[in-house]
């Protein structure tokens, strides 16, 4: 009897889905009435419902279209924060918020060449950005979390 449920189960992905339970029910007549009142709810889960026939949509009265607003930045990026002494050297003692920090470091390595040239994500320090990094390159992703450290 084990034998007989491989045999199903390898006919039934060949065939299609809508065919499947067809070719499941000619071969559970043959067994015993056990079998079939457990074959009988596989049939009638595979039987799809009748699909609902497409409604036309009554024309919808135009909206108005939508007005874009400026976005706002948010406040605790826009807060402005007291440099360390090694990050004053690059961007000022002023205080800035993260956002002008980060800018005006990307301006200072545009303007002294520091990207790396061959891996442009790459920032190859020079002194000042040395003691400011800890090390001689740095990728541009960790450049944020460096200059978080230095902002109080």
């Amino acid at each position: 009897m084990a034998v007989k449920k491989k045999a199903t189960k390898k006919a039934a992905p060949k065939a299609t889905k809508k065919a499947a339970p067809k070719a499941a029910a000619k071969k559970a007549a043959p067994k015993k009435a056990v079998a079939k009142k457990a074959a009988a709810p596989k049939a009638t889960k595979k039987v799809a419902a009748p699909k609902a026939t497409k409604k036309v949509a009554a024309p919808k009265a135009a909206k108005a279209p939508k007005v874009k607003t400026a976005r706002k930045p948010n406040a605790a990026f826009m807060k402005a924060l007291q440099p360390s002494a090694i990050l004053a050297e690059i961007v000022g003692s002023k205080p800035l918020p993260r956002t002008q920090v980060v800018s005006k470091i990307w301006e200072y390595i545009k303007k002294h060449n520091l990207q790396n040239p061959k891996n442009k994500r790459n920032i190859l320090a020079d002194e000042k950005l040395a003691k400011l990094f800890g090390k001689k390159e740095v990728t541009m992703f960790e450049l944020a979390g460096i200059v978080g450290k230095h902002l109080s």
